[in-house]
């Protein structure tokens, strides 16, 4: 079985986590699958929003223990090398690309693959999904972002009770403290993300790349350093086809027809 399932269709690029007898669960195969979908939607102009979801129950149950073979009796295994290696690139690739990315949360989301979703642009989980900071459970320290984003998305006092009590977060709860954008009804799930990936992919693909990249400059900014750089942005944005079209469209009060670039 593949473990990772990529279709392209109407601009949308969407990767199913595909090993939903492991609860989707991260092993070497999966990370390289994904590294070589990731380089066609950074360099395929056709492709304008890209989801990321999960096969059968579940979103992601973070990394396979069983990949990691850790012998009790053995040498203590080198877990920061499969940080540095695998989950850190594709964490800062998600964060890089300049296309929106949805995180469509189907089911439980623990560990890694709870930190997975939560740094992507747009999470829309089903009302039976769930987050789980499961670090702790194994004396481990949440990864893949998750100490960088649990206290900007929760704040810090909210983000120490999940990454060291390790509780599940229902879907409503994370909506409720402004952890993800929406929660829907698992009978509307998949019409309401298809829906919103089509509307993402006929926006204006190069100015909500620069959106993301804004978003991301202003979590260590100053005022008059992000003052800045949403001038020099503006000023990118401005010269660009898309907005040409938007002013034009608006003007003959027409819907525009954006092409991206």
């Amino acid at each position: 079985m593949e473990t990772l399932l990529c279709d392209v269709s109407q601009g949308v690029m969407t990767l199913t986590l595909n090993r939903p007898d492991r609860l989707n669960s991260f092993n070497v195969a999966m990370h390289q699958a994904l590294a070589k979908c990731l380089t066609q939607a950074e360099q395929d102009e056709s492709i304008r929003c890209v989801v990321i979801t999960g096969a059968g129950r579940g979103f992601c149950a973070g990394q396979d223990l069983n990949d990691r073979n850790v012998d009790p009796n053995g040498p203590a295994p080198d877990l920061g090398d499969s940080v540095e290696k695998l989950y850190n690139p594709l964490v800062k690739r998600l964060a890089a690309l300049r296309k929106p990315v949805i995180a469509a949360v189907n089911g439980v989301a623990a560990g890694a693959g709870a930190t997975l979703a939560l740094g992507c642009d747009i999470v829309v989980a089903s009302r039976q999904a769930s987050f789980v900071m499961a670090f702790s459970r194994l004396g481990l320290v949440p990864d893949s972002g998750g100490t960088w984003l649990l206290p900007r998305l929760a704040g810090r006092a909210r983000a120490a009770g999940l990454a060291l009590l390790g509780g599940k977060l229902s879907a409503e709860q994370a909506e409720a403290w402004g952890m993800i954008w929406q929660v829907v009804d698992d009978s509307e799930f998949s019409a309401t993300v298809e829906q919103l990936a089509q509307h993402l992919a006929r926006q204006p693909t190069y100015g909500l790349g620069l959106i993301k990249q804004a978003l991301r400059a202003a979590e260590t900014n100053t005022l008059a350093q992000q003052l800045d750089v949403e001038r020099d942005f503006q000023r990118l944005a401005g010269r660009s086809s898309d907005y040409r079209e938007g002013v034009s469209a608006f003007l003959a009060k027409r819907p525009p027809q954006f092409t991206g670039e």
